[in-house]
């Protein structure tokens, strides 16, 4: 059977995603960093729960590793672990660059390095969620829309070193997703993009054939009049 690691997948896109790939076959880890809202979802899937803090260097370690040893391999990466702080540059503190920085691109890197091994023997994907703040402006939203945008480019640069290795990755963009995350916009959830399309364009890829490569999926909010 193959299996699908899923951070961040205890609401969301991440598990939306996991109820994708659950779906389509696969036997799922999920971690996430609260424990009590990981393992209810993983209890709704049938998957593998792990209580993780993506900034944390021994955590990406251990979430790869307990994965591999309970599944024998990886065959789907799904890095949709992600923090947004509101705020102009000339209010950021600290410590929210720091965390966004940390989950965002620091988290999505180590995991990758974990797993990518693995990878190589599956020719597997890796689903990088970034944001459509990562392809232009982000006014109030300064930060992460710097991580997503350099979540843009290490998947270019992913797929330039794994491209013989048959691991392919991509990048999803999307505008205003209804989670909890963007309840901050005021934007009506009725009128905002939805988990599961997220988790439509991963089902997409993963049935095209092993010649074929989306590198990354930009979804725009219909009706919108910015950059989300």
């Amino acid at each position: 059977m193959p299996s699908a690691l899923v951070t961040g997948g205890s609401s969301g896109i991440g598990l939306a995603m996991a109820r994708m790939l659950r779906d389509e076959g696969y036997e799922l880890t999920l971690a996430s960093r609260t424990r009590e809202k990981i393992e209810a979802a993983a209890g709704e899937l049938g998957a593998h729960a792990i209580a993780a803090d993506m900034s944390k260097e021994e955590d990406c370690v251990r979430v790869v590793a307990e994965h591999v040893d309970r599944c024998g391999g990886i065959d789907v990466l799904v890095n949709s672990a992600g923090i947004g702080i509101a705020g102009t540059v000339e209010s950021l503190q600290a410590k929210h660059i720091d965390l966004q920085l940390g989950v965002n691109l620091r988290g999505l890197l180590l995991v990758s390095r974990e797993a990518i091994p693995h990878l190589k023997q599956s020719k597997g994907w890796i689903i990088n969620l970034a944001s459509i703040a990562g392809t232009g402006p982000t006014p109030g939203l300064t930060v992460y829309g710097a991580t997503k945008a350099a979540v843009i480019a290490l998947t270019r640069s992913q797929n330039e070193e794994l491209d013989g290795d048959g691991i392919r990755a991509i990048a999803i963009c999307p505008g205003f997703v209804d989670t909890p995350m963007a309840e901050w916009s005021g934007i009506p959830p009725a009128e905002m993009i939805r988990p599961e399309d997220c988790a439509e364009v991963v089902r997409m890829c993963l049935r095209l054939s092993p010649n074929a490569r989306v590198p990354q999926v930009v979804i725009e909010r219909v009706g919108s009049r910015d950059f989300a």
